[in-house]
This record gives C-alpha cells, sequence and structure tokens, in this order.
C-alpha cells in the first residue's frame, strides 16, 4: 500500500486536508501530516485540527513568522531532508499559500512526486501573492486536482499534459458537508445576538484591500453605510485589525468586529447570514454551496464557477457599485445560482480511487 506525505501550513489548507487524510486512512494507505507552521497562532491552526478531526501532525517544521522569501527557504531547508528521510511515495500539497508552493518545490528538489489538490485556478492578477503560489504548484506536480472546468482549460493552456490532470471537484465541500450536523450545534450567533438572515457576514484581508489607506477607508465608509440598515459581524484577520488601528479608521457601531473564529462558528456565520461581503476565495465556494448571496470585494476572482452558476458577484470596491449590490440582495433579487457540478462532498473519494491505482 501506497504512502503519502500531506502538507499543510495555514488555515485555508486545514479543511482541505481533512476529508483526503480520513480518505487514505480509511483505505489503508499510510499518511503522514506535516504542518509547517507558517499559521502559528492557536486560533488560525490548533482549532481547526481539533475540529476537523485531523489528526496531530506526525512532523511539525515550526518556521514561524516571516515574510514569503524568508517563509519559502525555511520551509525548503527543513522540508527537503525530512522527505529523503521518509521517502513517502507522494507528497500531496492543497490550496496556494506559501507553503503550498514552497512545498512543491522541495518535492522536486528530494525526487518526490507531487500532487497538487486545487490545481488551475487562475485569477490572473499577479498582485496577489497567491497567484504565483498556484503556479509555482502546478508547474512542479506530477499530477494536479481541478475543482472546476476552468482550471482543465487554464492547465491546457500552460502546456501541462491532459493526463497529468484530473477534474474533481471542490474537497472544501467534502469538508463543509460533514461538518454542517456539528455547525448547527454552534452557538455562535445566540453568543452575538443574532438572528438568521438579520446580519451580513464581512471577512476582509487581501493586500489590495487593506494595505492601501485610501482604499481601506473607502472600503470603510462603504461597509458602514450598508451596516446602518444590516448590521455586520467582521470575524477580523489580524492584518486587517492592525491596518485599521494604524489608519484610525472606524467602521461604526454596527460593524462587529470580532476575534477569528473556528471552523465550525465560522460555517454557522455563513449559513445564516442574509449576505456575505467578503475578497476571501472560499467564502465564495462556500456561499455557493449554502445559497447565501455574496459580494465579492474584488476586480476578479480565480474561482470563476462561483459567478458564473454559483451566488456570487464580483463587486470591485466601487462605492455605489456595492451599495446597489447589497439593495438587489435587501429587495430580493440576487440570483439563485446552483451548486456547480462534482461539488458533492465525494472529492477526496474520486483523488484517492486515482492516487492509489496509480
Amino acid at each position: 500500500m501506497k504512502n503519502f506525505m500531506i502538507l499543510a501550513g495555514a488555515r485555508p489548507n486545514f479543511m482541505k486536508i481533512a476529508p483526503l487524510n480520513a480518505v487514505l486512512r480509511a483505505r489503508g494507505a499510510g499518511v503522514c501530516i506535516v504542518h509547517t507552521g507558517q499559521h502559528y497562532d492557536q486560533k488560525m491552526s490548533e482549532v481547526f485540527f481539533k475540529e476537523l478531526d485531523i489528526p496531530e501532525p506526525d512532523i511539525n517544521l515550526g518556521i514561524g513568522p516571516g515574510d514569503r522569501q524568508t517563509q519559502t527557504k525555511k520551509i525548503i531547508d527543513t522540508l527537503v531532508p525530512v522527505l529523503r528521510d521518509r521517502s513517502p511515495d507522494m507528497l500531496i500539497v492543497v490550496g496556494d499559500v506559501t507553503s503550498t508552493a514552497a512545498g512543491a518545490m522541495a518535492g522536486v528538489m528530494a525526487h518526490i512526486p507531487v500532487v497538487h489538490v486545487e490545481a488551475g485556478l487562475r485569477s490572473f492578477n499577479w498582485k496577489m501573492p497567491e497567484e504565483l503560489n498556484r503556479m509555482i504548484a502546478d508547474h512542479y506536480s506530477d499530477r494536479l486536482f481541478v475543482n472546476e472546468p476552468s482550471g482543465i482549460e487554464n492547465l491546457r493552456h500552460e502546456g501541462i499534459a491532459d493526463e497529468r490532470v484530473h477534474l474533481v471537484g471542490n474537497i472544501m465541500i467534502d469538508t463543509l458537508r460533514r461538518a454542517e450536523p456539528h455547525a448547527a450545534r454552534s452557538n455562535i450567533l445566540s453568543v452575538h445576538g443574532l438572528a438568521p438572515r438579520a446580519y451580513g457576514l464581512l471577512t476582509m484581508h487581501r493586500p489590495e484591500n487593506v494595505d492601501q489607506p485610501a482604499v481601506l477607508k473607502a472600503l470603510g465608509q462603504v461597509l458602514s453605510t450598508i451596516a446602518t440598515r444590516l448590521p455586520l459581524i467582521f470575524p477580523v484577520h489580524p492584518r486587517t485589525k492592525a491596518r485599521l488601528l494604524e489608519h484610525g479608521i472606524d467602521l461604526g457601531s454596527r460593524v462587529r468586529l470580532i476575534d477569528p473564529v473556528g471552523y465550525l462558528d465560522m460555517l454557522a456565520l455563513t449559513k445564516n447570514a442574509k449576505m456575505a461581503l467578503t475578497d476571501s476565495g472560499g467564502l465564495q465556494e462556500e456561499t455557493t454551496v449554502l445559497g447565501v448571496p455574496c459580494l465579492t470585494l474584488r476586480e476578479q476572482t480565480e474561482r470563476p464557477i462561483t459567478v458564473e452558476v454559483g451566488t456570487s458577484e464580483i463587486v470591485g470596491r466601487d462605492a455605489q457599485t456595492i451599495l446597489n449590490a447589497a439593495e438587489r440582495v435587501h429587495r430580493g433579487e440576487w440570483k439563485t445560482g446552483r451548486i456547480p457540478d462534482l461539488w458533492d462532498g465525494r472529492v477526496a473519494e474520486r483523488i484517492a480511487d486515482i492516487l492509489l491505482n496509480l
């Protein structure tokens, strides 16, 4: 039976490794989980392992804080010896964070076949750090598992051979479906005095939104205006919170800033929201599956299917566009959307079928 090393390092990774770890172990495969330590805050890491029933990592590289270049070098320097020592049949990387790209490079250096789950996503915005991470991971990988048809076309256009690419669906939805019954027991709404469909959910962390004071201030004014009619709850990313404080931006009492929450509480907040306003790729996907209107505060998305068939709409950063979109939600004029093909909660099984039969 094959032995796999699964690499994770940041919050967006954890939801993707959970179902794959469970299915591979259930099929009798050997699994070694490596945590790079890219996210080292307890709220951003350990709680997710507990809630998603992921075993304690077999290895923690403990790279800690740092810029992308520093973290990348530390991951490669520490992971390559681990790969050579453990010699797994394959290294699985997921998503598009720094750990994903660095892990793929380390796999090639250690002569271990690399598998990329969530391959082929492209925003075509090179200002996004994630775009470079996606490109590196895809072009260093031997097998690429794709969420949606646009990923197939992107990889084909970049010259990656079709036989290495597999359209399997979105593995995050496996985790969402498994977690829904547990999220239904969350008390996060009552803790914050929220009623279903009587609040909006806000997340915002992308550099283009929060690192430019003028942009952040303008967005803050729009969000404060929306909140006069619909209160917003904002699990605020540490970077975003620091920028708000640094620039003295007050979103008003109707925008409630709270600390980052665990996966189950976040799922409960998402499912019961009247609308979501976000620059997060994952939340675009989750709102599509849950049927929640999603105002995407970006100029483009690497997940076009959430716009084409789902509940997301690109509203950018223009104040009037955002306000008009929120008004359409209030009037009940938002598109209904549907769940994309293969987003059925069985993605990990399809991936395991392929990997175990190579």
